[in-house]
């Protein structure tokens, strides 16, 4: 089914699911904080997400090839708001890991069928627009969702877990009830195809776009996890003026992925598009190595935030055209690499930033480089095949 006019009503589902995802993340340390726990148990709390995710993306994925897109997207939009409502009505610490267990178990179905659901609606040249479009609402719902989350918070740390809860809730139905389904029965699989391992997926023609992701991801959650830190150190940044920084980003990046990428690549191709996404990032990456105020912190973490941000969308967009398995297995692997790259990031990255604060974003800058030599690899095989 190659039909767009789908592609407004998945802007809108994914938009309201990041949202609702959002709405807890200024709140989450300090509601855990509460129930008790420590800076450490509350990074398990958060990397036992992304690491069920990393397990499961790809199950979901693949059941969406045999069963069809929309009773998965579904489930993936249930399980959020059943792991806002456990949290909210949670009084110990471990009933917040088993919440956050089981949110990112049945989670992890969401983006990987959101793509393949792009995948199916799009042709091949419109695929990269498609991607971006999903990569806009992810963008745009994560800057409204935080500023929800904390106006709630004023009345009490769990109301924003039964707004954020309420509003997945009522995604679903609107899903339910207005989102049709985007894979034919005839194109679906029969079940006796051979399960992907990641161990497969690496040494696949595709490998290099897996591990592009994985990278890409990698160094935005290190980036993340310590510009506030390194910000406050080199340009006495307050918390305030993070927020907007980090919204001017998410505004800039919304606005070319949902607006201008789908013409950049029907101009240039995706390969363009992401080596110039990968230069910026290089760019941008440097260039943070020299703020020393509010609009310097804003103008290169946008620049960085951009190339990061049309990366994303025609890496999925090429995966989903060179696979040789079903478009919700490949996404599902590919969310598993992008949930891999989120664990591993903030992790080593606040390791490097302890041992001197720029080594964060000289290990992005390597990174990029070998990125860059991966993507290079890929469409050499590629052209070798005819297949680009």
């Amino acid at each position: 089914m190659n039909d767009r006019r789908y592609l407004p009503l998945l802007f809108i589902v994914m938009f309201f699911v990041m949202v609702g995802f959002g709405i807890i993340i200024p709140v989450l340390p300090f509601y855990a904080e509460q129930i008790g726990a420590t800076p450490t148990q509350l990074g398990w709390l958060m990397a036992v997400y992304s690491f069920m995710q990393f397990l499961f993306a790809p199950m979901w994925g693949r059941l969406s090839d045999r069963y069809g897109r929309k009773p998965f997207l579904l489930l993936g939009i249930f399980g959020l708001a059943l792991s806002f409502f456990l949290f909210a009505l949670a009084t110990k610490l471990w009933m917040l890991f088993a919440a956050r267990i089981i949110g990112g178990f049945l989670s992890a179905a969401t983006m990987p069928t959101a793509m393949a659901y792009v995948a199916d609606v799009t042709t091949e040249e419109n695929r990269g627009k498609g991607m971006g479009i999903i990569g806009a609402a992810v963008g745009l719902g994560f800057i409204f969702g935080p500023a929800i989350g904390g106006v709630f918070s004023k009345h009490s740390l769990t109301v924003p877990f039964w707004v954020a809860g309420g509003l997945s809730l009522m995604t679903a139905i609107f899903v339910f009830f207005f989102l049709n389904e985007s894979l034919s029965r005839e194109k679906r699989s029969d079940g006796e195809t051979r399960r992907p391992s990641i161990r497969t997926a690496l040494r696949s023609d595709v490998s290099r776009l897996y591990m592009l992701q994985l990278i890409v991801t990698f160094s935005l959650a290190g980036l993340e996890a310590t510009f506030a830190y390194f910000a406050a150190q080199r340009a006495g940044l307050a918390s305030t003026e993070l927020g907007y920084i980090f919204m001017i980003m998410g505004l800039a990046g919304a606005v070319v992925q949902g607006g201008l990428l789908g013409k950049l690549i029907q101009s240039f191709g995706e390969g363009t598009v992401i080596r110039a996404g990968l230069f910026l990032s290089v760019l941008g990456f440097s260039l943070i190595l020299l703020i020393h105020n509010f609009w310097t912190a804003a103008l290169y973490l946008t620049i960085f935030g951009i190339g990061n941000g049309v990366i994303r969308p025609c890496v999925s967009a090429l995966l989903t055209k060179h696979t040789t398995d079903g478009q919700g297995t490949a996404t599902g692997l590919l969310s598993s690499f992008d949930s891999l790259g989120r664990i591993g990031g903030p992790a080593i990255a606040g390791w490097l930033f302890t041992l001197k604060p720029s080594l964060p974003y000289i290990m992005g800058i390597v990174l990029t480089f070998v990125s860059f030599v991966l993507f290079q690899s890929f469409q050499h095989t590629m052209m070798q095949k005819g297949s680009v």
